[in-house]
């Protein structure tokens, strides 16, 4: 496998992680033989570390430093979380125009310890297909630009979900009626959050190093699809 590379200087490297691609060798799955960290370790013939992580089926940008001394900075970053991170989802539902979502999450390993965790989100577009999934005669959806401003585990899967509004193709947190109903209808078989944007300051320049990702053919067909393309 081919990794897109985003973005390349003497300190970092960004990638379009494909929906699917394991970050990193992980006991959570010891079948998978495939991961982001050795294939591009591989594709550009030298060690690579990753700044932070992205979900299994989360497609979009993956940092990488090439330093130890990049990694050590990106990595405060984070976690003084001065790290900009922007995602697009196809949600359940008409969500609001904009929102705030304030809400704690429990540490999965350590379910009796619970961490603070906030989401913004802005709706980009509505659609509405008359097509009945379960007890409703229509389905609808929502395009959602989402910025976390923590960086808790499955945040922004628990936050939707949290709201009634799950992100479509999520089989842990989301709405397994509707992930059906996109099966059968679209045959999209993958959880439709995709990472767009990530803005870190570079330690070399002192700017910001904006990172974007380009459309996902898989994710963008099924918000055609779904009549959910935003306006102008």
């Amino acid at each position: 496998m081919l990794l897109k590379v985003l973005h390349r200087d003497d300190d970092y490297i960004a990638i379009d992680k494909p929906a699917g691609l394991l970050v990193h060798r992980t006991q959570l799955d010891t079948h998978a033989t495939e991961f982001a960290l050795q294939l591009l370790r591989d594709q550009i013939g030298q060690e690579v570390f990753p700044c932070h992580r992205l979900d299994r089926p989360t497609s979009g940008v993956l940092l990488f430093a090439l330093n130890e001394s990049a990694l050590r900075f990106a990595q405060s970053e984070f976690i003084e979380r001065r790290v900009l991170k922007t995602y697009h989802a196809v949600v359940r539902g008409w969500t609001e125009d904009s929102g705030h979502i304030d809400y704690e999450l429990r540490v999965e390993e350590k379910p009796k310890i619970k961490q603070s965790a906030q989401t913004d989100y802005i709706c980009l577009a509505r659609s509405e297909l008359n097509l009945p999934v379960g007890r409703y005669t229509s389905a609808r959806f929502s395009l959602l630009e989402l910025k976390p401003l923590t960086g808790r585990k499955h945040q922004l899967r628990r936050h939707l979900a949290h709201i009634r509004h799950p992100i479509i193709g999520d089989t842990r947190h989301g709405d397994g009626m509707q992930n059906r109903f996109i099966r059968t209808h679209f045959e999209c078989h993958q959880l439709l959050l995709r990472a767009t944007q990530l803005e870190i300051q570079h330690p070399k320049t002192d700017t910001p190093l904006i990172i974007q990702a380009d459309n996902d053919p898989s994710f963008s067909r099924v918000i055609e699809a779904l009549d959910l393309r935003t306006q102008g």
